[in-house]
């Protein structure tokens, strides 16, 4: 870890943190909080594989679908209309609308193979933009004067790293730049999370391996082809399954490379210099 002990964070002149974990337990949040004191940078992930890497992709998808209307064809085809992606740190719906739920096309799926391809990108983008935070670590205080640094992972940071590897590429560059903190849940906090997203299901990032396995694993349980899977059915289906695959990723990722702190600490932080004291704690624990 940069930081050796508790000391060492409390003395450090520029405090650097890589929070990562499930999503909807505060990582976004914290780092909204930090980012408003003004004294620390904000790198999100999600927002840079959004824009960086994956911005082509997104509006390439948009204008697809605008050429199979007549109207929107012809202005497109005489230059008269632009078409962007207006992604942001609170609006990644550009980003999970291209990659989409795999299913019936009839009701808003695409094909698995293309959702595959899809994802292959997003872990790509994934990898790329993690290693990044190391670039807007220094962009953050050499251009911009900022004291601090803080990456808010993308929830799918567990499925694009090797956490038992030494030389794991992505961790140890993470690491190198920042001190990876892993937001831990409680049962009951998973079980909300699950209620959550079967009420309102979004695009997700899998391991190809799982997800192929858990497709497979479906059509034979719910008895239906491939092309008529009704997509919300399928990854309300997988939710909880996935977050299972990923809570032991994540714990070898905080023993291997960070800290964990939980996520009640988190919910009750009230300033930065609450989080401060947190992470020193996170870290006193560690070394204990």
């Amino acid at each position: 870890m940069i930081y050796a002990n508790e000391t060492a964070w409390a003395d450090a002149p520029h405090r650097r943190v890589a929070l990562f974990g499930m999503s909807g337990l505060g990582k976004t949040h914290i780092a909204t909080m930090l980012r408003a004191t003004g004294d620390w940078f904000h790198y999100s992930v999600d927002f840079r594989i959004g824009t960086r890497y994956m911005g082509e992709h997104i509006v390439d998808n948009f204008k697809h679908h605008a050429m199979q209307d007549a109207f929107l064809r012809e202005l497109l085809m005489s230059d008269s209309i632009y078409i962007a992606s207006n992604i942001s740190f609170n609006n990644l719906a550009p980003l999970s609308t291209y990659l989409g739920k795999p299913g019936d096309t009839a009701r808003g799926g695409i094909d698995l193979e293309t959702y595959i391809a899809r994802q292959r990108q997003h872990r790509s983008a994934e990898i790329a933009a993690t290693i990044d935070a190391g670039l807007f670590a220094r962009k953050a205080a050499d251009i911009y004067g900022y004291a601090h640094f803080i990456a808010d992972c993308s929830g799918s940071l567990c499925e694009v790293v090797a956490p038992d590897d030494a030389a794991d590429p992505v961790l140890t560059a993470l690491s190198q730049t920042a001190l990876p903190v892993w937001i831990r849940g409680t049962e009951t906090l998973v079980d909300e999370l699950v209620k959550r997203f079967s009420a309102a299901p979004k695009p997700m990032y899998y391991n190809e391996a799982f997800l192929r396995e858990k497709w497979a694993e479906y059509c034979k349980a719910r008895d239906v082809a491939p092309d008529a899977v009704d997509p919300d059915d399928f990854i309300r289906w997988g939710f909880r399954q996935l977050l299972e695959h990923r809570l032991p990723i994540y714990a070898r990722m905080a023993q291997n490379w960070g800290v964990t702190i939980e996520a009640a600490e988190a919910a009750a932080l009230r300033d930065a210099q609450d989080f401060d004291t947190l992470i020193g704690a996170a870290i006193a624990r560690k070394k204990a």
